[in-house]
């Protein structure tokens, strides 16, 4: 018997994990003083302009996101208050849970990035926890500023300034506009919505 033509094998993996981890709220609280960082940098993300809210509105296809964090780490930091921000103008309809980077062997090892244990690592998933895309450790602007900084490739902006800031929040974006077409295109999703 051969398999549909659509399908995820690794659907029940993906929903295991999204289910051990936790809203934000939550996981905050698994460490609230290194927490604090994540609190004091959310008024720093930049605020979307109506333009780019409209890239990610209108959908109507529920996205869970998985992200793969920790707690101490700089860059988690910068990137889930950019994401959080960008879910929060896609609706209600976009999910987004964390789990700590040592809470699960398994994502740990599926998630590897040049064989390095990178945190933060997005997982899209469908309603279905089929998976859309990964994306992470950094977007491109984010390794410009770091190149320039570490072996003087020319790039005019550090991560945390307000123009890095504008340019990562674009380039997250980018990648949330596409997750979201994605899943507004494909076939088995547009059968069960009807559209």
């Amino acid at each position: 018997m051969s398999n549909p033509t659509y399908y995820d094998k690794r659907a029940q993996f993906w929903k295991k994990q999204y289910e051990m981890a936790l809203p934000y709220e939550e996981y905050l609280l698994t460490d609230p003083e290194k927490a604090q960082s994540w609190r004091d940098f959310e008024p720093r993300a930049p605020e979307l302009t109506p333009e780019q809210k409209k890239r990610v509105q209108g959908y109507n296809r529920e996205i869970n996101i998985l992200a793969l964090v920790g707690i101490w780490c700089g860059d988690c930091v910068r990137s889930v208050a950019i994401i959080r921000k960008i879910s929060e103008a896609a609706g209600d309809k976009v999910n987004i849970r964390f789990i700590e980077r040592e809470t699960s062997p398994e994502l740990i090892e599926e998630l590897r990035v040049m064989g390095a244990m990178r945190v933060p690592r997005f997982v899209f998933l469908t309603e279905d926890y089929w998976e859309i895309d990964r994306a992470g450790d950094r977007v491109l602007p984010v390794y410009r500023a770091k190149a320039a900084r570490e072996i003087g490739m020319n790039y005019d902006a550090g991560v945390m300034t307000p123009k890095a800031m504008e340019e990562e929040t674009e380039a997250w974006l980018d990648v949330f506009e596409r997750v979201l077409l994605m899943a507004r295109l494909a076939p088995p999703l547009r059968r069960r919505h009807d559209d």
